[in-house]
C-alpha cells in the first residue's frame, strides 16, 4: 500500500501562503496612491514638500473649503454630471440596439460592421487627435455640450457593443417570435422584451463608461477648451498647475473631492461588473 507524504500538505500550504502574501503586497503596491492622495489633501504645501509619505502634523481640513471656492466645484460638479449622464445614456441605447441589430441579422454588412468595431479600439486615442480636432472645429462641435456628448458616443460605442454582443447571442429567439406572434412591433420586442433582459450587462456597461468619462481629462481639454461655462472637474483641477507654481496641497484635495462620489458608486455596485463580463462570455 503507498504511504501518504505527510510534508505534501505543509508544501502546499506553504506555496498557498507566499501567493497570498504576493498577492496582498501588490494591492498594498496598487493602493498606495489612494494613501498619497487623502494623506497629503490635508497637509500645507510645505509639509507634502519635505515628507510627503509621512502623516500630517495637523490636519488641515480648510483645503477643501478654499477648493470649493477656487474652481467652483458644484459648478463643475454639475457639468461633469451632465456630460456623464447624457453620454452614457446614448452609448447604452446606441450600443444595446447595434449590438441587437448584429446579433439578430447577421448580414455579411454587420459582420464586417462588427469587425470594425472590434479593430477601432485597437487604435490608440493619440493617433486621431489632431483629426478629431479638425472635424470638430468644421462641424462646429468644439466648446459646446452637444461636441464632447457626441464625441464620448463615438469613443464609447466600441467596447460597449462588444460586450453587449456576447450578452444578446444568449437570449432565447423563441421569447420575441411569442412576442412578434402576440403583434409586438421589432422596436417595441427589444424596447419591452429584450432589453429588460440585458440588465446585467446594461450595468457593467454604464460602471465602465462612468468610471471613464468621469475621470477623462484628455478629451474635454480638446473639445471645451477654454470655455469655463462647462468646465468638467478634471479640467478645473489643473488651474492649480501653473508654470512657476504647484499647489499640490489644493489639487490633491481638489483630487479626493472629485473622485469621492465615483468610488462610492463602485463600491456598491462592482459585483454586477464581475456578473455581467462572466455572464456575457459564457452566454456568447
Amino acid at each position: 500500500m503507498a504511504r501518504s507524504n505527510p510534508n505534501a500538505g505543509g508544501g502546499a500550504r506553504s506555496r498557498l501562503l507566499g501567493i497570498e502574501a504576493a498577492v496582498l503586497l501588490l494591492a498594498l503596491l496598487f493602493l498606495s496612491p489612494f494613501y498619497f492622495v487623502l494623506v497629503n489633501s490635508v497637509k500645507s504645501l510645505g509639509e507634502i514638500l519635505v515628507d510627503a509619505a509621512s502623516l500630517p502634523k495637523k490636519a488641515l481640513f480648510s483645503n477643501y473649503s478654499r477648493v470649493w471656492e477656487i474652481i467652483r466645484f458644484p459648478h463643475a460638479l454639475y457639468h461633469t454630471f451632465l456630460i456623464t449622464a447624457l453620454s452614457v445614456a446614448g452609448i447604452v441605447v446606441l450600443s444595446s440596439m447595434t449590438a441587437y441589430r448584429i446579433v439578430r441579422k447577421p448580414t455579411r454588412f454587420n459582420k464586417v460592421l462588427f469587425f470594425c468595431f472590434i479593430a477601432s479600439m485597437t487604435i490608440p486615442f493619440q493617433s486621431v487627435m489632431l483629426q478629431l480636432v479638425r472635424v470638430t472645429s468644421f462641424l462646429e462641435l468644439r466648446g459646446n455640450l452637444a461636441g464632447i456628448v457626441v464625441c464620448y458616443f463615438g469613443f464609447g460605442l466600441a467596447l460597449s457593443v462588444v460586450l453587449f454582443h456576447g450578452f444578446i447571442k444568449g437570449v432565447p429567439m423563441e421569447i420575441e417570435e411569442a412576442a412578434v406572434v402576440d403583434g409586438c412591433s421589432p422596436y417595441g420586442v427589444f424596447r419591452q422584451i429584450v432589453f429588460p433582459l440585458l440588465k446585467p450587462i446594461t450595468i457593467t456597461v454604464i460602471i465602465l463608461n462612468v468610471l471613464w468619462i468621469w475621470n477623462d481629462y484628455l478629451l474635454p481639454v480638446l473639445i471645451i477648451g477654454s470655455n469655463k461655462d462647462l468646465t468638467t472637474i478634471p479640467l478645473a483641477v489643473t488651474r492649480f498647475f501653473g508654470q512657476y507654481t504647484k499647489q499640490w496641497d489644493l489639487a490633491l484635495a481638489g483630487l479626493a473631492m472629485s473622485v469621492t462620489p465615483i468610488v462610492v458608486m463602485f463600491l456598491l455596485l462592482q459585483k454586477h461588473i464581475v456578473e455581467g463580463i462572466t455572464t456575457g462570455s459564457i452566454k456568447g
